[in-house]
C-alpha cells in the first residue's frame, strides 16, 4: 500500500456462473460507482501488474455464448483502448501509434474494418 493517506474505497465484483465443466455460461458485474444493479457481459479481461514479481497475472473469461465475431471486435477495441492508455501513461506517440496501426491491421484482417489498402502487398488495395 502507499503511504498517502486513503480517502475512498472502491469495489469492483464479477461473478461467473459455470456449467459442470467449469466454462463460463454467464458473467455479471457490479461497481460501487455503478447504478447498484448487477450487469451482464459476454466477457472479461483483467491484468494486474505485480510490481514485486515484475510481471502480470492476467485473467481470461468469456463465455461459451460468445461468438468469433464479437471477440474480434473486443480484441480490436481492446488493442485501440491499450494504445490509448500506454499513449497516456508514458506521452510515447509512436508506440502508441503502431499499437493502433496493428489493431487497424487486425480490424481488416477479421473484417471489422473495411479494406483501405493500407496492408495489402502492393500497398495499393
Amino acid at each position: 500500500m502507499s503511504q498517502n493517506k486513503t480517502t475512498k474505497k472502491e469495489k469492483f465484483t464479477i461473478d461467473v456462473l459455470m456449467d459442470e465443466n467449469l466454462i463460463p455460461e454467464e458473467l455479471e458485474w457490479h461497481s460501487s460507482q455503478g447504478s447498484g444493479q448487477e450487469e451482464k457481459a459476454s466477457a472479461a479481461l483483467i491484468y494486474l501488474w505485480d510490481a514485486k514479481k515484475n510481471e502480470t497475472f492476467s485473467l481470461d473469461l468469456w463465455t461459451k455464448k460468445m461468438s468469433v465475431e464479437e471477440m474480434n471486435k473486443m480484441m480490436f477495441q481492446t488493442i485501440m483502448t491499450l494504445a490509448n492508455s500506454y499513449e497516456k501513461a508514458t506521452s510515447e506517440d509512436q508506440m502508441a501509434n503502431a499499437m493502433r496501426d496493428f489493431a487497424e491491421f487486425f480490424g481488416e484482417k477479421t473484417e471489422i474494418l473495411p479494406k483501405s489498402g493500407k496492408f495489402d502487398n502492393n500497398g495499393k488495395g
